[in-house]
């Protein structure tokens, strides 16, 4: 008879996706993550099965948490639509400066995923895919409303604005985690507005 687990799986899950967020997965080892999980490595492997499984499962509640929440703002209709882009984008800035180690931005661990792992590895660019279709509808859908009622006056196809809006969040997080304070993403942020807004 399997002996019950004597551990909170979620828990471990969250610091595992913290060490991985931190480090990335080819710099993550299994050790790092015992330490980080407070587990041993039998129970690691018996609980996730190998260290790819076990990112690819801090990386699906990566996305889930943060994607969750970037799309409440954007699907907020008590909001005009200018404002919830602007608190999306404020969003992102803010994590930047709650995320850190050494004094430094950890990102964005789907971003930094996409650096790393994106071109070979195929199980984690398709969560990578979905995720990003998920966001860029939300974009568009908030987009087309706002050119609909004359608020986004770009006269860019909503397609377009959204990966254009999706990209400078990208940016920003790579920015951030190169060194750029709160003022330059900032500066960053109002420049994209600039591009939506008459």
């Amino acid at each position: 008879m399997a002996r019950p687990r004597m551990f909170d799986e979620e828990r471990a899950l969250d610091a595992a996706m913290r060490a991985f967020w931190a480090n990335g997965y080819e710099a993550t080892s299994t050790q790092d993550l015992c330490a980080a999980t407070g587990l041993g490595r039998s129970s690691i492997y018996n609980t996730f099965h190998s260290k790819h499984d076990l990112f690819q499962r801090a990386l699906a509640r990566y996305i889930d948490i943060k994607t969750t929440t970037q799309i409440d703002l954007l699907e907020d209709e008590e909001r005009p639509v200018v404002e919830r882009i602007r608190a999306f984008l404020a969003t992102v800035i803010d994590s930047e400066f709650e995320e850190r180690v050494d004094g430094r931005s950890i990102g964005c661990l789907t971003v930094n995923t996409t650096v790393e792992l994106a071109g070979r590895d195929a199980e984690a660019a398709a969560l990578l895919e979905r995720d990003l279709e998920r966001r860029l509808t939300a974009l568009r859908v908030v987009l087309r409303g706002g050119q609909r009622d004359g608020h986004i006056t770009s006269s860019r196809d909503a397609e377009s604005l959204a990966r254009f809006v999706n990209a400078v969040t990208g940016g920003m997080r790579v920015a951030a985690r190169g060194g750029a304070d709160r003022a330059q993403l900032e500066s960053i942020a109002s420049t994209a507005m600039d591009a939506l807004l008459p």
